[in-house]
Formats: C-alpha cells, structure tokens, sequence
C-alpha cells in the first residue's frame, strides 16, 4: 500500500468520530430505529395537536355520546360526546411534556449531587447515599404518589413529584460512574496539570459518563409517562377537562362493557410510546458502549 492510501485511510479513520461510530451502531438495530420512528411520530402529534385534530378536544356534544368509530370520528366519542382522536393526540403533550420535564428535575438535581457524592467522598459522600437510600427504600410510584398528593392535584405538580421520585436513580447512577472515572489515567493527568477539582469534575469526567446518564434518562422518561398516567388515573395529574392518557382510562373503566374503544385508544398510545422509548434506550445502551465494534 502506498504512503498516499496510508495517509487518506489514517483520514478516513479521524473522521470516524466516535459519535457517528455510535449513530451507526444504533441505525443497525432495528428494534432501536423502529422505536425512534414510532418516538417522532408521537412528538410530531404533540408538536402540532392544534394543526392535526378534527376537533376541539374538549367540547361536548350530548347528541355524540359513547359513539363507536365511524367516519367522522375515527376513535368513536367519550362518555361527554367528545373526540376520542383528538383528545389523545392532545393527550401526548401532556404525556411527553410530563416525561421530558420530570426527567430533567431528576437529571437537573441528581447529577450534581451524584458528582458530588463521588467525587468528594468522605462524609459528604455517606450523608447523600444514605439520604439516597432512604429514598430508594420506598417504591418509586409510592413516593410519587404521596409526593403529588402533598403538592396538590395538578400537571406541575405531578411532574415535580415524578421528578423528585426519580432523583435517587439519578444519584446513584452518577455517583457509581463517577468512582470509576475518577481513577483514569487521563483524571489523575488533569489532576497532576493543577486543574481544579470543579474543572475535573465538569470537564473530564462529567463528558465521560453522559453515554450511561442518556440512557437512563431514555428509559426514566418511559417510566415517568407511566407515572404521569397513573396519577392522572388517580386524579393527581391533568385535571379535566385537559385531556391526559391516565384520566381518559379513569373515566373509561366505568364504561368498559358499554364503550371499550374509550379505553383502547389512550392504553395502545401509553403501549406504543413506553415501548418506543424502551427499545430506543437498549438500542442506546448498546450503540453507545465502548466495547461494542
């Protein structure tokens, strides 16, 4: 081989980013790609409810109540005369919007004290473990439950208690990265140049374990969508007459024998969204481990 072949496949090789090694990985899978397809279609549908739905979500029409799907109305009507259609592609923003916002309290709160815990050590490292573990003791949708029902009744609130729920994940997580980051080679090189331990932390070892904290917030997020419906479900969350998944299921068990189609539809988008993300996130894991070649 020459030096000039040398040269353009040394090129080719540096031009190999480990991201577009990683994106390549994950368009290989095909679990993964559905996932994200399936992921969009639902963010385009929240994006732009107002542009797509038939109808107003939450007008009423006495002469409209517990239709089946016909023509006019795909998904049948609610117990109200209301669109089934349209209030489940508004349902997605809140659905979306309660996953995404509970996920970054978490990451926004867990993360700092995660590189905290496990970069500092010592007490500080012992008071938020056990504090972390205090929390992890009481099941995730428990907590979330009783934290909403402390707040009150709404959207907001329901996310920050998701989101609070979901911090010690977060905690741990970062905290168990952090111990093993720490002791790279190129850590203690940064350490020997006189870089503040701020700096260490942010710049060093904060970009080293964001594959392992993306993936976690992936599937965190599915768990907050089931989260928010739950407490929708409870009426903890969205409150009517805002559509939301969860509280379309409340009122549709009272009518499961007479009208189904109230249940089926708001159950297949919480499926299909939760799967989504499920297999986007192991499409992930694996896209984005260094071991994979």
């Amino acid at each position: 081989m020459t030096d000039a072949a040398l040269a353009i496949n040394a090129d080719a090789s540096e031009l190999d980013s480990p991201a577009r090694r990683a994106r390549r990985r994950l368009f290989k899978r095909k679990a993964a790609v559905a996932g994200l397809i399936v992921l969009c279609f639902f963010i385009i549908l929240a994006l732009f409810a107002p542009l797509i739905v038939p109808y107003d979500p939450i007008a009423t029409s006495w002469s409209l109540v517990r239709k089946p799907p016909t023509a006019l109305h795909w998904f049948g009507t609610d117990e109200l005369g209301r669109d089934i259609l349209s209030r489940v592609i508004y349902g997605a923003r809140a659905s979306l919007l309660a996953g995404l916002i509970s996920v970054a309290i978490a990451l926004g709160i867990g993360v700092p004290l995660g590189l905290l815990a496990g970069y500092r050590g010592g007490f500080i490292d012992a008071l938020i473990s056990r504090i972390t573990d205090a929390m992890l003791a009481c099941p995730f949708l428990i907590l979330a439950i009783a934290l909403a029902a402390f707040l009150g009744p709404s959207l907001g609130n329901a996310m920050i208690a998701i989101g609070i729920s979901a911090t010690p994940v977060f905690i741990r997580l970062t905290r168990g990265q952090v111990l093993s980051v720490k002791a790279e080679d190129y850590v203690e090189a940064a350490r020997a140049l006189g870089n503040p331990p701020w700096r260490i932390a942010f710049a060093h070892i904060l970009p080293n374990i964001l594959p392992a904290l993306l993936v976690q917030a992936t599937l965190s997020i599915a768990a907050a969508i089931i989260a928010e419906a739950a407490l929708s479900f409870l009426g903890l969350g969205q409150q009517p007459p805002a559509p939301s998944w969860g509280s379309m299921l409340n009122a549709a068990q009272r009518f499961l024998t007479q009208a189904p189609w109230m249940a089926i539809w708001p159950g297949l988008a919480i499926f299909l969204v939760v799967l989504s993300l499920n297999l986007l996130g192991d499409g992930l894991r694996d896209a984005l481990d260094p071991r994979q070649r």
